[in-house]
């Protein structure tokens, strides 16, 4: 996989380049702000992934993020894997309602886990999508009384919770040791429960979930 990395942590980044190099990975780009990963995206040769931190130089604020969107707006078949010192609700909300397809989101903490790290980094290349579980959580929380998620039973909310993270309905049942028919008829029921329409498509049911459980 040919990968390019925006962080301003010369320690982290170069950490990255390290550990991609040594798993087989290209990595074609590591910079530190968002001005200087779209200039290499542009110069190419065009990378599968790009590894983004979300707050970099100048102001800190959402630079990586925006170089992300504009990455996707211009080449829609790169992935994007955002990484993130803290949940930023709105940030990821933006970045996962664009299109929910080879995309990422994760806390800078689960990289230290180099497995769930790489497993995220080939689901994202894969065109699938994988979101930390601590983000998934804390965008699933409603404050409002008519909460949808009540209608759910304990079952199917670890499904769904499972399904926001970007699992696939096999991975679920694995993870849930159950057989996938089980998860395949929970996913069902969620889906009946919340009032969603039934969309064909791994990467727009989670979409769905996230839009309307964030509207």
């Amino acid at each position: 996989m040919r990968l390019m990395i925006a962080e301003d942590s010369t320690l982290l980044r170069e950490g990255l380049v390290r550990l991609l190099a040594e798993e087989g990975h290209e990595v074609l780009a590591a910079v530190g702000d968002g001005d200087a990963l779209l200039a290499a995206v542009e110069a190419g040769p065009v990378p599968d992934v790009v590894v983004v931190d979300v707050r970099m130089p100048p102001t800190h604020t959402d630079e990586g993020l925006r170089a992300a969107l504009e990455i996707r707006r211009e080449h829609p078949g790169v992935g994007v894997l955002v990484l993130s010192q803290y949940v930023e609700k709105r940030y990821a909300t933006e970045l996962i309602t664009a299109d929910a397809t080879g995309v990422g989101y994760l806390l800078k903490d689960r990289v230290a886990q180099v497995d769930e790290f790489l497993d995220a980094l080939d689901r994202v290349g894969a065109r699938g999508a994988a979101f930390d579980p601590e983000v998934v959580r804390q965008l699933l929380v409603r404050s409002s009384h008519t909460d949808p998620l009540s209608r759910l039973t304990t079952r199917e909310r670890d499904v769904l919770d499972h399904m926001a993270q970007g699992h696939t309905n096999a991975s679920v049942a694995r993870h849930l040791h159950v057989s996938q028919s089980a998860v395949e008829k929970h996913v069902n029921a969620i889906f009946d429960k919340l009032d969603l329409s039934h969309t064909d498509g791994y990467s727009r049911r989670v979409l769905a979930v996230l839009r309307y459980l964030d509207s």
